[in-house]
C-alpha cells in the first residue's frame, strides 16, 4: 500500500481511533495516489495507524482498519459477520413479523462509506466512497458468508451516492442473485419497498421505533403525516386505530407508494387521504384541528455552510405545524441533518414554539434505532434527532 503521512500535531485523533483523516492533517501523499486507492496511514516517525480509502476532499482518508494489518477477504468476512451478529443480538434477524433492517451503518459498524439495508432476502448495498465500491467483490463474498440462506440477492445502488466522474461509468444492478418481490414486514405492517428506483435504499428504516411509539398515541386520533414519503407513520397510525390519517408529500411517486401501502393494509375506506402538495403550502391552508402532527423533512443542510438557513427552515416549518395541533395534541418532529446537533435542534423548536405562541412539554427525546449505531469513537454518527411535544 502507498503511504499517507500525518502531521505530528494531528495524530491524536487517529490514536483515539477516529475514522476520518481530514486534508489538513496530512503532511504528504504519495505520488500517483488516486481516488479509491487503499492507503496506509502513518505518522512522521513511521508509526502505523492503519489503512483506509483515499479520496480527494475535506475528508481525505476514511479508515477501515487500525493497526498494521491489511484488509483481506478474512477481514471483510469478520466485519460483516460482526455486524450480523450485532443485529441478531438486537433480535432483528429471526423475527416472523419483521424482515427489514440496516445491516451495515458506515462508521457505526467500522466501515465508513458503506451502507447495507436488508429487505426480505435482498441486501441493498450503497457505497459512498470509490474505495468502498471497488471492494464490492469482497463485500458480496462477505455478505454471502454471513447471511447464508437468508440471502437471495444483492443489489448495488451506488450510482447516486458516488462522485460523478466515477459513477458515470457504473449502473445500479444486481451483483448476485435476481430481483425478488419487494414486500417487506415491519412489526407486522406490510410495505412495498422500491429499492431499485426509490430514495436512498428504498425505505426509511431509521424511523422504525419512532413509528412504533406513534402507534401508542394514535387510537381514535386525527393524524397528519407530512413529508410522508411511502407512508410509514401513516400505516402505523391506521393500524393502531386512528380515526383519520392525512399524508402529504410533494412527490407524486412517493404518494403513489403511500397509497399502495394503504391498500396493502386493507383499511376501512375513507380513513386515509393523500395530498400531493408542498408541505408548507398545505400547512398554511390546513385546519387547526389535528390531534397528532408528524414533521419528518429531508435533511435541510448537508454541510456547515447551510446550517443557518436550515435552522431558519426548521423554525418556520415547526411554528406552522404547532399552530395546527389541537390543545392537548402531539407534535412528532425530526431533523436528520447531521450538522444540526441535538442541542441546536431543541433550541430551534423552542424558538418555533415562541413564534407560534404555543406552550408545550417534551414527552420524548428520540433518535435513530440501534441498527443504525453510533460508533463510540465517532460521535458524528448521531444524525437523527426527534422530539415528541405535548402541545398546550
Amino acid at each position: 500500500m502507498k503511504q499517507v503521512v500525518i502531521r505530528k500535531k494531528k495524530a491524536a485523533a487517529l490514536r483515539r481511533r477516529h475514522p476520518w483523516v481530514f486534508s489538513g492533517a496530512i503532511k504528504s501523499t504519495p505520488e500517483g495516489v488516486q481516488d479509491g486507492d487503499l492507503v496506509q496511514v502513518v505518522g512522521e516517525d513511521g508509526e502505523v495507524f492503519g489503512a483506509g480509502h483515499f479520496q480527494h476532499g475535506s475528508i481525505m482518508v476514511r479508515m477501515i482498519v487500525f493497526g498494521d494489518t491489511a484488509p483481506d477477504q478474512a477481514f471483510w468476512n469478520q466485519r460483516l459477520q460482526n455486524a450480523y451478529d450485532y443485529r441478531s443480538t438486537l433480535g432483528l434477524t429471526q423475527r416472523d413479523d419483521l424482515n427489514a433492517y440496516r445491516l451495515i451503518h458506515a462508521e457505526g459498524d467500522g466501515l465508513p462509506g458503506l451502507v447495507i439495508d436488508y429487505y426480505a432476502g435482498t441486501a441493498v448495498v450503497q457505497c459512498h466512497s470509490i474505495g468502498m465500491h471497488r471492494a464490492m467483490e469482497q463485500i458480496v463474498n462477505a455478505l454471502r458468508h454471513a447471511m447464508g440462506t437468508q440471502l437471495s440477492a444483492i443489489y448495488d445502488k451506488s450510482a447516486e451516492t458516488l462522485p460523478r466522474n466515477y459513477s458515470e461509468n457504473i449502473k445500479n444492478a444486481y451483483v448476485w442473485g435476481e430481483g425478488a418481490p419487494n414486500e417487506v414486514l415491519e412489526y407486522g405492517h406490510t410495505f412495498q419497498v422500491d429499492w431499485e428506483t426509490g430514495q436512498k435504499t428504498g425505505f426509511f428504516l431509521d424511523q422504525r421505533e419512532n413509528r412504533q411509539l406513534l402507534a401508542q398515541y394514535a387510537p381514535g386520533k386525527k393524524v397528519l403525516n407530512t413529508f410522508c414519503y411511502t407512508g410509514g407513520f401513516s400505516i402505523y397510525a391506521l393500524q393502531a386505530g386512528a380515526r383519520q390519517v392525512e399524508s402529504v408529500d410533494v412527490s407524486q411517486t412517493a404518494m403513489a407508494l403511500t397509497e399502495q401501502n394503504v391498500e396493502l393494509g386493507n383499511f376501512e375506506s375513507g380513513l386515509h387521504q393523500s395530498h400531493t402538495q408542498d408541505v408548507m403550502a398545505f400547512l398554511k391552508e390546513a385546519p387547526a384541528d389535528y390531534d397528532i402532527v408528524i414533521v419528518d423533512p429531508p435533511a435541510f443542510a448537508k454541510n456547515i455552510k447551510k446550517r443557518h438557513n436550515a435552522v431558519q427552515g426548521y423554525k418556520r416549518l415547526n411554528a406552522l405545524a404547532l399552530q395546527k395541533v389541537k390543545p392537548g395534541g402531539l407534535l412528532f418532529t425530526f431533523s436528520c441533518s447531521q450538522v444540526v446537533d441535538r442541542a441546536l435542534f431543541s433550541n430551534t423548536i423552542v424558538a418555533a414554539a415562541h413564534e407560534a405562541g404555543r406552550s408545550a412539554r417534551i414527552m420524548h427525546q428520540l433518535s435513530q434505532p440501534a441498527d443504525h449505531p453510533v460508533g463510540i469513537f465517532h460521535p458524528e454518527g448521531e444524525y437523527l434527532k426527534g422530539l415528541v411535544l405535548y402541545v398546550d
